[in-house]
C-alpha cells in the first residue's frame, strides 16, 4: 500500500507536479517541449510563444498533454532558421513601458531595466522646480488576499504553492536573479553558476531565502 502512495515529481518541462506512477492517466500532464533562446528572447518551440521575461516565461501554460514521466526529456535543438530576418527593435519609450505590467507594479523589469520607474518618478513628479520637496509616491494598489487563501509564489525557482499566514521571511527558496544567456550558457547572476543544458539549469538550487511572493497582477 505505501508503494501505491509514494509520489514523485514529474519531468516534463513546465509540469513539475507530483504524481503517483498508479494513479498516471492520460492527459493529466501539461507540458513544453525544448525552449530557444536567442538575444535575450525566450520562446517555446512547441507553441511558439516567448517572452523577454523568465519568470513570465516559465510560468506560460503548457501547451502538450500526456502521462506524467520520471524521465528526462531529451531537448531537441531546432535548426536555425533561412535567411532570418531581423526586425529593427524599437527604441524604449513611454507607452511601452507603461503597458509593461512588471513595470507598471514597480518590479524589475529584464527589458527596460530601472528605466521604467526613473520614468515613472519624472513624471509624477508635480513640479521640476522644487527641487527641494520631494514628494513621496503611493504605491500601487495591491489586490486583497485572505491570509486562508493559496497563492503561487512568483519568486524566481520557487513557484510553491503557499498561505500567508504561513509566510515568513525565510518560507521561500529562490534565486533574486536575473538569469543569464550567453554563448550557449545559462545560468544565474546571483550565485554566479552557468551550466551547458536546460535540465540542468532548472536544477541549480536557489541560493536566497525569503518571503513567498504571488506577485498579483492588479
Amino acid at each position: 500500500m505505501a508503494e501505491q502512495t509514494a509520489r514523485v515529481r514529474c519531468q516534463r518541462i513546465g509540469c513539475d507536479a507530483m504524481f503517483s506512477p498508479y494513479d498516471n492517466p492520460d492527459d493529466s500532464c501539461r507540458y513544453h517541449d525544448s525552449p530557444i533562446f536567442h538575444d535575450g528572447m525566450k520562446e517555446w518551440s512547441c507553441c511558439k510563444k516567448r517572452s523577454h521575461d523568465f519568470s513570465l516565461f516559465l510560468a506560460i501554460p503548457g501547451c502538450k498533454t500526456g502521462k506524467h514521466t520520471t524521465e528526462k526529456p531529451v531537448l531537441a535543438k531546432p535548426a536555425p532558421p533561412k535567411n532570418p530576418v531581423r526586425a529593427a527593435a524599437p527604441a524604449p519609450d513611454a507607452s511601452s513601458k507603461q503597458t509593461c505590467s512588471r513595470c507598471q507594479q514597480g518590479f524589475f523589469c529584464s527589458e527596460h531595466g530601472s528605466q521604467a520607474r526613473e520614468k515613472s518618478l519624472q513624471t509624477d513628479s508635480p513640479s521640476q522646480n522644487n527641487t527641494g520637496i520631494q514628494e513621496v509616491l503611493a504605491a500601487p494598489a495591491k489586490k486583497i488576499v485572505g491570509i486562508n487563501e493559496p497563492q503561487t509564489c512568483r519568486n524566481k525557482g520557487c513557484g510553491k504553492t503557499f498561505k500567508e499566514k504561513d509566510n515568513h521571511d525565510t518560507a521561500c527558496s529562490y534565486h533574486p536573479g536575473p538569469a543569464v544567456f550567453h554563448d550557449r550558457l545559462r545560468g544565474w547572476k546571483c550565485c554566479d553558476i552557468h551550466v551547458k543544458e536546460f535540465d540542468e539549469f532548472m536544477s541549480i538550487p536557489p541560493c536566497t531565502m525569503g518571503w513567498h511572493n504571488a506577485d498579483p497582477v492588479s
